[in-house]
């Protein structure tokens, strides 16, 4: 019998891919829940990460640190979303990434190898991988072209509509870092949206 961790999963998978039964019941047992407070790390960097993840529930921060202690933020995971160091993972080496939760999360979770394993022999989480590669391709692509020919006003705008409803839920700091702009710009321009 599924728990409701495990049916959330499969809802999910089967709004991008098709699974038979069985092979939803193959790939859900593969994850394990596992929970992490507020400010908890799901990755740091340079750890050789092994794991994915599935968030059900709270918001996830990607972050770079440079060399001087500034934080970078790469992107936000929040419910429903697969989460990881992804190019890490892939080549088995160290995160240049800290995947950080910002509330108290809930995750499922699984060993990395032994998901790949089954996805060798299952052509539904072949599908799956290539999807998930093409919206991270299509989100990163996104990003790049935002920094390259978008206003700062823009670029807030494009992020309420990719992220909706998670503004309220995260810190103006964390979004200008995600948005490339001080706190004081983005404060400017949430004040000059508001009176128009």
């Amino acid at each position: 019998m599924l728990n409701q961790e495990q049916t959330q999963l499969i809802a999910i998978l089967r709004s991008l891919i098709q699974l038979t039964e069985g092979e939803a019941a193959q790939a859900v047992c593969l994850f394990q829940t596992h929970t992490l407070n507020r400010s908890e790390f799901f990755v740091r960097a340079g750890d050789v990460p092994q794991a994915i993840g599935f968030v059900l529930s709270g918001i996830l921060r990607l972050y770079y640190v440079d060399s001087d202690g500034n934080e970078s933020t790469k992107s936000f995971c929040a419910e429903n979303s697969f989460v990881a160091a992804y190019s890490a993972l892939l080549m088995r080496q160290p995160s240049r990434l800290f995947i950080q939760a910002l509330e108290d999360a809930k995750l499922l979770i699984a060993d990395y190898s032994t998901y790949r394993s089954l996805a060798e022999s299952q052509m539904s989480l072949q599908q799956l991988n290539c999807k998930i590669a093409e919206s991270l391709f299509i989100k990163k692509e996104r990003r790049e072209s935002a920094f390259l020919l978008d206003d700062a006003k823009t670029r807030y705008l494009s992020f309420l509509e990719e992220y909706p409803g998670l503004e309220a839920r995260l810190k103006q700091y964390h979004i200008a870092s995600y948005l490339g702009m001080t706190s004081v710009t983005l404060s400017r321009i949430r004040t000059h949206l508001k009176s128009h």
